[in-house]
């Protein structure tokens, strides 16, 4: 679709009856006298009266404008019926009779009655049929009659991809390697399915990719097509759902259908718990609605076909405990495969496999880029690769540097600098004391991440600055006292506007609500606390689409909770703040660098506080 194209209007159904109105008329004023005239000859009044003169009319017919006549014909050997206009001639009727011409009525000869009924009514008819089933075909369209429409009754509509048209293989798809070799089994079967019928073995029937958005489910099911090279059935939970009831089930039955008939092939389902959740009968239908309808159609299907045929089942989702364990039980989706977030490498891997869609200079590290993006997705590291080439194109630059690809890390998590956004010299300040407070509480822990970047640029995500810290080893693991020193770090911030301006701001409303979820949790969930030692007092659903907790326990021991978490953070709090009050005069140096540059990067930072102390000065407004 082109920028700037509009979608075209409705043409109001008056316009449709004004132009067969018009076609009416047309056929009325052109087609019937053309018919009626049709074996008429036209000739001038000179000619008329030189055959006259020669005897050759026998007859005539004077109309008040035209002369109709009968002419003998040489071709014929009989006679023809002429027409020519009448001229004011007085000596006309006794030119004719002195020629011997009768004086009788020839006109032409008028349409049969059926001609008449076929131009009058039939031909305008069918117009009006034409017309309106044209009509009635665009609106059935806007109903949802097109593919996938609600007028489209139990077709499944299911997008088939081929071999051709896919492209997509294993090599695409990097970071996921467990996931690929348990997927690699399902294509060998396919390609040699006597390999296993001779050991006794059958292939699961289904395989169910589990994991976060954003790490490459649907990805991988397209590379698994590319490999077979079969035919690859690929539709949305959602599309099974609609207006009709029995729709959703009657799809579900055409899409096996299909897929039996053109075995051995991929079956794909996005997004599957948009049917297959549980089904708890609380519904005011009493659990028989639609989507459970749907559900026990696609259980009955899965028990129904043989897998020996080569038809397998692939889905994906980002809930699975949302899911129906009808749906997850042996001999329906036999496997589930975890596609995580991936690691260090795996991060390393898929950035190199975008990479090699832009121009990117020698110097560019991207196991650096790695560590940096730790937490991210295979689409957000997309998306970091894209946003990289994005800033070198606006510099004018033919490739993307390292520091396009660290700058578009930083707008993925922080947002775009916003320039228009411009601090007075005091909330400069502020900001200046808050981030290195978090900075030097950070670097003065030990079993803590060393400081990377550290800015007072506005951002778009709200955040007048930030400090951003790197890991260079992968952990999977957090002691309890890795979770206190982030604790600390997080107040550091408040902790240094307590010091230098004895006065707090909102700048730590971020700050205050990571530390408390992790203090929480470390108390409820991680059993991290002497009062409630190994209980969890907190579960945990949706584990990869936020996580939303929710409390399992009395109102007594969340009020206790709730106390032992504010104990916690505080003890915390007051543990940066002698930490800053230790290393007062490194506050006061590092503040004044970075509010005088905007910008520190790391090995800045760290020069600044190994360097032999100066004579404590606090930063002045200017």
């Amino acid at each position: 679709m082109k920028f700037g194209s509009k979608k075209p209007e409705k043409i109001p159904m008056y316009v449709y009856y004004i132009i067969a109105g018009i076609i009416i008329i047309i056929l009325n004023m052109l087609v019937v006298p053309a018919v009626q005239e049709r074996s008429v000859q036209k000739t001038d009044y000179s000619t008329f009266i030189e055959n006259v003169e020669k005897g050759n009319v026998t007859k005539a017919t004077v109309e008040e404008s035209y002369i109709y006549y009968e002419m003998k014909s040489d071709d014929t050997d009989g006679t023809v019926l002429c027409k020519t206009v009448k001229m004011d001639d007085s000596d006309l009727v006794n030119r004719l009779l002195d020629a011997g011409v009768t004086m009788d009525e020839v006109l032409p000869e008028s349409p049969s009655i059926l001609m008449t009924l076929l131009l009058s009514y039939v031909v305008p008819i069918f117009i009006f049929i034409f017309i309106g089933r044209w009509l009635s075909k665009k609106m059935m369209s806007s109903m949802g009659g097109g593919p996938g429409g609600a007028m489209s009754f139990g077709k499944s509509n299911a997008k088939v991809y081929v071999k051709s048209s896919t492209g997509i293989k294993f090599s695409d798809v990097a970071g996921e390697d467990e996931a690929k070799d348990l997927l690699t089994e399902i294509v060998d079967y396919l390609h040699n399915p006597q390999k296993y019928t001779e050991i006794g073995a059958s292939m699961p029937k289904g395989a169910l990719l589990v994991g976060p958005p954003g790490t490459g489910k649907t990805l991988l099911a397209k590379a698994v097509a590319g490999e077979a090279e079969v035919p690859f059935f690929s539709i949305s939970g959602s599309e099974f759902v609609e207006m009709f009831v029995g729709m959703g089930a009657a799809k579900v039955r055409d899409l096996f259908k299909q897929a039996n008939e053109k075995a051995p092939c991929i079956v794909f389902i996005d997004e599957i718990d948009t049917i297959g959740k549980k089904r708890d009968g609380a519904g005011f239908t009493g659990g028989n609605d639609e989507r459970e309808q749907t559900l026990n159609q696609l259980l009955t299907e899965m028990d129904g076909f043989d897998g020996s045929k080569g038809v397998v089942i692939l889905a994906a989702t980002n809930r699975p405990d949302s899911l129906d364990p009808a749906l997850l039980r042996p001999g329906r989706f036999d496997r589930r495969i975890p596609v995580e977030l991936p690691d260090l490498q795996g991060r390393e891997e898929i950035l190199k496999v975008h990479a090699k869609k832009i121009k990117i200079a020698d110097t560019v590290r991207f196991d650096d880029i790695a560590k940096a993006a730790a937490g991210a997705s295979g689409a957000e590291l997309a998306n970091i690769v894209n946003e990289a080439a994005l800033r070198a194109v606006r510099d004018g630059r033919k490739f993307a540097t390292q520091a396009d690809f660290e700058e578009s890390i930083e707008v993925v998590i922080a947002g775009y600098q916003k320039k228009n956004r411009v601090l007075s010299n005091k909330e400069k300040l502020i900001v200046s004391y808050h981030e290195i407070g978090h900075a030097l509480v950070a670097a003065k822990q030990t079993e803590s991440a060393p400081v990377h970047k550290i800015t007072i640029i506005p951002r778009t995500s709200g955040a007048l600055g930030y400090t951003m810290q790197v890991d260079d080893n992968e952990h999977y693991l957090m002691s309890k006292e890795e979770l206190e020193n982030k604790i600390a770090t997080f107040t550091g911030g408040r902790a240094a506007e307590e010091l230098i301006f004895h006065s707090v701001t909102t700048g730590a409303s971020n700050d205050i609500e990571q530390a408390t979820k992790i203090a929480r949790a470390m108390i409820s969930r991680y059993g991290m606390s002497d009062d409630f030692d190994m209980v969890a007092m907190e579960s945990v659903s949706n584990q990869y689409l936020g996580g939303d907790s929710s409390l399992a326990c009395s109102f007594e021991t969340q009020t206790l909770l709730d106390k032992k978490v504010v104990e916690l953070v505080k003890r915390q709090h007051e543990k940066a703040f002698q930490i800053l009050q230790d290393n007062i005069s490194k506050l006061h140096e590092l503040a004044k660098y970075l509010y005088e540059h905007e910008t520190i990067t790391g090995d800045e930072f760290m020069k600044i506080l190994e360097a032999p102390e100066e004579t404590p000065a606090a930063v002045t407004e200017e």
